[in-house]
């Protein structure tokens, strides 16, 4: 956020005038995180015929009730979307689960592999020089794998159609695990080459008249290497620097930055006294 429109970090963070609108994208995401995240605990804690025997599709339909309950009440008791679309994310999701379910052999190995957790946290001071800024984060998914003593990184993603070339492309996408590899290794005195990072993505809709068809979950490992790495940590820095002093936030004008793209998602767009940049709603 900070990157694409500075004035639109410090409205919502630093001046506190929060400004978030739940969606049902959001609702599917947390609730099937956590029905992956309970499969994957029994699966490797007991097996694979345990976590097969989980009613998982019934799990779903609860966090899904659970997670919605929490966002209507956040949003004042209004709801912000239908039965029929709860209904139809529900149904991809059953379908999801059940390709899973059929080839998580190809996603998840027990081989050797050893599950450290799931939302496994990390808390860490990225910057040295400002010891009140602190990094919190939660991986989805950490695993150990024992005969290379390696450790892998899992972040899944929810999309509707997946990810095309131009996602997977995306360094604001890749510096989240970047990072996450580089306070993982730091929290826990690991070496960063013996961690790999990997998202999940699993995708609600498929093309299934095409000769080949579609997978419901891609795999996608970005780059992590000593450039990369320090390229994301620049660019957290230049974060820092910008938006904290040695006390809190910096006591200085953050520029907004207009643009079709950035104005027509901003949450402050119809706010002319707290933003009123020429042209934002054109």
């Amino acid at each position: 956020m900070f990157r694409s429109c500075p004035q639109k970090w410090a409205l919502q963070y630093k001046e506190g005038h929060k400004r978030q609108s739940p969606s049902i994208h959001t609702v599917f995401g947390t609730a099937f995180h956590e029905v992956v995240q309970h499969y994957l605990d029994i699966m490797y804690e007991k097996s694979g015929a345990a976590a097969d025997r989980e009613n998982i599709e019934e799990l779903l339909e609860e966090k899904l009730r659970e997670e919605y309950l929490i966002q209507y009440k956040k949003n004042k008791n209004q709801h912000f979307s239908s039965s029929e679309e709860i209904r139809e994310f529900y149904n991809d999701g059953v379908q999801i689960l059940r390709y899973f379910k059929k080839h998580k052999g190809k996603y998840f190995s027990k081989k050797g592999w050893f599950l450290v957790g799931c939302e496994v946290p990390i808390s860490i001071t990225p910057n040295n020089a400002y010891k009140n800024v602190i990094y919190n984060g939660f991986l989805d998914v950490v695993l150990y794998h024992e005969p290379t003593d390696t450790f892998q990184i899992i972040d899944i993603k929810t999309s509707t159609k997946g990810w095309n070339s131009y996602a997977k492309k995306d360094e604001e996408k890749h510096f989240q695990l970047v990072l996450y590899k580089k306070f993982f290794a730091e929290q826990f005195g690991l070496a960063e080459k013996s961690i790999d990072i990997e998202f999940l993505i699993v995708r609600r809709k498929v093309y299934e008249g095409g000769e080949y068809p579609q997978k419901r979950i891609q795999t996608f490992s970005p780059a992590s290497g000593k450039n990369k790495t320090n390229k994301a940590t620049r660019i957290l820095n230049e974060f820092i620097n910008e938006a904290f002093d040695y006390t809190g936030y910096k006591e200085t004008l953050h520029i907004p930055q207009p643009s079709k793209w950035n104005c027509h998602f901003c949450a402050f767009k119809e706010d002319d006294e707290l933003c009123n940049v020429l042209g934002k709603n054109s």
